[in-house]
């Protein structure tokens, strides 16, 4: 991660977490706190997305998604600006992201969380997923997206052929940026080198429609940017990028 934030190294992780799976079983969360939380407080809280299933991703990189350093990175600094952050194992992506947003909103008092604030974050492939949620879960109150992939428009394949080849899910595929809330806000995040196949192509259609439908969308260009440049290109500008997502969430979860 290419920028840190004073705090992080004291933000309380509440690890394996269990919350019942969309099939009953139980699956394991970790809850990232504030370094400022107290007893009582309810916080607003950011779910970050896993658009791939975990067994799988474990078999490919040796760790559950929630372990990998990209995601404990992200969790502590959104935990570290007074948000409670939660990243989770799943089985069926679609189904298991629902039902951690089901087991937040029915435990908020256990949880320290304010059910009535709860937005995502999502990148690369997990980004249709989270475009999915948005259109599905209508208590969520905004989307931070960095270097997504997104939405199929205009005739384009890039996003069906990405999810074909690294085995992401795309429940998007048929939907436009019409089936998306017109009042949820989301900070978007383009990487202008990005390598990913078709991924620019369709984000570029995907910002150009949502603008043209005049939603409230934050929209960032990262000219020099790769893939993941959060993680690797370590700049300036990269640095700014992760603390205006902070900001973003901040100003549409905190009241």
């Amino acid at each position: 991660m290419v920028y840190q934030m004073p705090g992080s190294d004291r933000v309380a992780v509440q690890a394996d977490v269990r919350f019942p799976g969309a099939d009953g079983q139980p699956l394991p969360m970790d809850v990232y706190l504030p370094p400022d939380m107290k007893n009582g407080d309810k916080r607003p809280v950011v779910v970050i997305v896993l658009g791939y299933p975990d067994p799988g991703f474990e078999k490919n990189f040796g760790l559950k998604f929630k372990q990998i350093a990209a995601v404990t990175s992200w969790a502590r600094l959104i935990a570290a600006s007074g948000l409670v952050a939660v990243a989770y194992s799943n089985r069926e992506p679609l189904a298991d992201l629902d039902a951690v947003l089901d087991h937040l909103g029915k435990n908020v008092a256990s949880l320290g969380i304010d059910g009535t604030r709860i937005g995502i974050w999502a990148s690369s492939g997990h980004g249709p997923l989270a475009l999915s949620a948005l259109m599905r879960r209508r208590e969520l109150k905004c989307a931070a997206l960095l270097c997504p992939y997104s939405l199929d428009l205009d005739g384009g394949t890039g996003v069906a052929a990405a999810a074909r080849a690294f085995r992401f899910v795309n429940p998007g595929a048929g939907k436009t940026v019409d089936d998306l809330p017109a009042a949820t806000p989301m900070f978007v995040a383009r990487a202008g080198n990005d390598e990913m196949p078709g991924l620019n192509a369709a984000l570029d259609r995907f910002v150009a429609k949502a603008i043209a439908r005049n939603m409230p969308i934050a929209f960032v260009n990262h000219a020099e940017g790769p893939h993941a440049f959060d993680l690797y290109h370590d700049s300036d500008t990269s640095r700014e990028i992760v603390k205006s997502t902070l900001v973003f969430l901040r100003a549409q979860l905190i009241r």
